[in-house]
């Protein structure tokens, strides 16, 4: 016997508005929507878009944030998860342009100062059935393109140039957890590889002591490992029941050069510190990766510091190239379910961020704890709050960092 069941999908669309005051520089406001059930097929019917087309299971998103004059960042991406129709090999195409300008004396800013982005990405991924179900593979290919004018104070980079970026990123992970907005059980391992083509192997060395020609193109290569574990001690394990569950997490990164003569750019550097949302107007630019880590300002475990430069930050280069990171959470939901999900946690975490590998200790290391809570709404996303408290005291600081109150969205890689 055969059974036709008639389905027809429906919308899942989330909507991002967040904002906050930049201090010296003002409000900082973001928006972004993410249609999830887009359908580039019948964009061309004008009968489908109600009010966009959809149907497909296709994503599309757009971003958008501005500080004022100082920063704009916006974003487009579009991905087919179903590329060819028959197997669920996903296709991704995104571009981006940044502009962050740097005020004058008189705290106006122009394009006289200003640092300028552009890239396009282009992504595959696909699942993997070795060496189980739970494996994916996932490849992409960008450039980036740097333009800056009288922007940077540092000597590493000239007043005026163009830096390129071309690098390819292969990423492979495991996920096998039971609920992405509450697991309960299972794990998520990955390892990324992102690797430039390296120049210095048949350029002319002596363009590595040419401050103009230095960094024409990024060289480097950069290596990233993220794991986290998720045990239930105790609780129902019915999908809506609750559960008090045990989080631990790993994190490790560093960057490394292909030649001692070019060393280590400006570039794809690691930011530590606060919520993990954003670095500030030059982690946009400069493709920094940010790292949370709560019960610190944002930011301040990132050599070099801010406190070394003053009060106001500054726009020189910044940046560590090895960081590790270790986390536990303890979580304990209000309400599991399809149309929300609250739930409260304790955690403790600790991290750190260095410029060498000379002073590279995986065990000297800025702890934390502390507590908070996480929504999780269909149409807004992961929100979340937290109080945490920061033992130790960050360098050219007279005490320790003590209480900080973070905010977050979205779910937190690292």
């Amino acid at each position: 016997m055969d059974i036709n069941w008639g389905l027809e999908e429906q919308s899942n669309d989330q909507i991002e508005l967040s904002g906050g005051w930049g201090g010296s520089f003002g409000f900082v406001g973001t928006v972004g929507i993410s249609f999830n059930n887009f359908s580039l097929r019948n964009s061309l019917d004008l009968s489908k878009w109600k009010p966009l087309p959809f149907g497909d299971g296709q994503r599309l998103s757009l971003r958008a944030q501005a500080n004022g004059r100082s920063f704009q960042s916006y974003s487009l991406s579009f991905t087919e998860p179903w590329l060819g129709g028959r197997k669920p090999n996903s296709f991704t195409v995104s571009l981006n342009r940044s502009i962050s300008r740097f005020p004058d004396s008189n705290f106006q800013f122009s394009d006289d100062s200003a640092l300028k982005q552009n890239g396009v990405t282009l992504g595959l991924g696909r699942r993997l059935e070795w060496p189980d179900n739970y494996f994916t593979l996932l490849n992409s290919l960008s450039f980036l393109q740097y333009n800056y004018n009288n922007y940077f104070t540092s000597s590493a980079l000239p007043a005026q140039g163009t830096t390129n970026n071309i690098n390819l990123n292969t990423t492979i992970a495991r996920n096998s957890i039971d609920n992405p907005m509450y697991p309960t059980s299972g794990a998520t391992l990955s390892l990324s590889i992102i690797l430039t083509p390296p120049y210095s192997l048949w350029r002319d060395p002596s363009y590595a002591n040419d401050i103009e020609t230095r960094y024409d193109w990024v060289e480097m290569h950069k290596w990233m490992f993220d794991a986290k574990f998720y045990l239930r001690i105790m609780g129902s394990t019915k999908p809506e029941g609750r559960s008090l569950v045990l989080e631990t997490k790993a994190h490790f990164g560093f960057i490394g050069s292909y030649t001692k003569q070019v060393g280590i750019g400006p570039f794809e550097r690691f930011i530590m510190g606060g919520d993990g949302l954003a670095g500030g107007v030059n982690s946009f630019v400069l493709g920094q990766e940010v790292i949370g880590l709560r019960g610190y300002p944002n930011n301040q475990i990132t050599p070099p510091l801010y406190a070394l430069r003053g009060t106001v930050p500054t726009n020189q280069i910044e940046g560590g190239i090895v960081y590790n990171k270790f986390g536990l959470e303890l979580r304990y939901p209000a309400i599991v379910g399809q149309t929300a999900t609250i739930y409260g946690f304790i955690f403790g975490e600790a991290g750190n961020n260095w410029d060498n590998y000379q002073d590279f200790n995986p065990f000297n290391l800025y702890k934390s704890a502390g507590f908070g809570v996480r929504l999780f709404m269909p149409a807004f996303g992961l929100i979340g709050l937290n109080w945490g408290y920061g033992f130790d005291t960050v360098k050219f600081a007279t005490q320790p960092s003590g209480a900080q109150f973070h905010f977050t969205i979205g779910q937190q890689i690292r």
